[in-house]
């Protein structure tokens, strides 16, 4: 489980055995089964994990008492709850696993150990939050300015496998619609 870890690790990165040992050493690897909460609201994340197999998302209860999905990972990457994982504070969101997923976590303590140990992982993981940082604005961005439907073409032309595994109240949630605009959209476009 930990080669898709250590291979997006050594992407842009060199990394020695020794980093190696300690990413084992300090990431543990977990199977978990599909619709289980892996973080649940109104608690401070305790952990930042990383998705090798399967699909988790991120979402939270708004004022109507609606699910607002604000992101779905597709293996391999990170996901977390992130300002409240990092400040130990905590959070209005519930992270959750759509399907069966094999990950690996590491709580805050663990990392930040693992940053003092290893000047490689610290440089991943300063990496991992700016990217994060970015997916966040551009995300933002996009909801704000482009339309349901390009945004759903988006979505089908750089995550494709999202629309295999996810459902569809799930999808929409995230694109910023209901599921009846985006059925709407799905049919008019495979016309």
């Amino acid at each position: 489980m930990y080669k898709s870890l250590l291979q997006l690790y050594q992407k842009d990165l060199t990394i020695s055995q020794k980093d190696e040992l300690l990413c084992l050493k300090y990431f543990e690897a977990i199977k978990i089964s599909k619709n289980t909460i892996l973080e649940d609201e109104n608690t401070i994340p305790k952990y930042l994990y990383f998705v090798v197999d399967g699909f988790v998302r991120l979402y939270h209860t708004n004022s109507k008492g609606e699910e607002v999905t604000t992101h779905i990972n597709c293996p391999p990457g990170f996901i977390t709850s992130y300002f409240h994982f990092i400040n130990r504070t905590k959070s209005n969101d519930t992270l959750a696993c759509i399907t069966d997923c094999q990950l690996l976590r590491i709580s805050k303590t663990n990392l930040d150990t693992l940053n003092q140990e290893s000047q490689s992982f610290k440089d991943f993981s300063i990496q991992v939050f700016q990217q994060s940082l970015a997916y966040n604005e551009k995300r933002s961005q996009e909801l704000a300015t482009l339309t349901a439907e390009e945004r759903y073409i988006k979505l089908i032309e750089k995550q494709p496998e999202v629309l295999q595994f996810v459902p569809i109240q799930y999808i929409a949630s995230f694109l910023g619609m209901n599921p009846k605009s985006l059925s709407r959209i799905r049919k008019q476009l495979s016309k």
